[in-house]
């Protein structure tokens, strides 16, 4: 089982940057695929990035990449989420979920409902 926690958001212009940060706590990080979503008002929640267990595996959504970089330090159980060059339609709670995936391997990144652990979210507001 694996707690998680975002924190890192607020208030940017458009094409300014932010980072994003999800810690976990308890066991075994690094047994973990990490991805992050996001969820605007009256929208479903949407995937942004993935990371698998070490890092060497990145994911993600055509909108953001060349924009957004995700990263983790399995040491300090965090995962980041680089934002740049941001847009008032990256507005959003971001959210990050966790995979258990204690042999490793792939898993369905984009979908919501292979994470079985989420964290409470982390508002990103771009104004134009």
């Amino acid at each position: 089982q694996v707690q998680l926690v975002e924190s890192g958001g607020g208030s940017v212009q458009a094409g300014g940057s932010l980072k994003i940060s999800c810690v976990a706590s308890g066991r075994s990080f690094s047994d973990y695929g990490i991805g992050w979503f996001r969820q605007a008002p009256g929208k479903e929640r949407e995937f942004v990035a993935a990371i698998n267990w070490n890092g060497a595996n990145t994911e993600y959504v055509d909108s953001v990449k060349g924009r957004f970089t995700i990263s983790r330090d399995n040491a300090k159980n965090t995962v980041l989420l680089q934002m740049s060059s941001l847009k008032p339609e990256d507005t959003a709670v971001y959210y990050c979920g966790a995979k258990h995936l204690p042999y490793g391997g792939g898993w369905r990144y984009s979908d919501v409902s292979e994470y079985r652990y989420w964290g409470q979210g982390t508002q990103v507001t771009v104004s134009s």
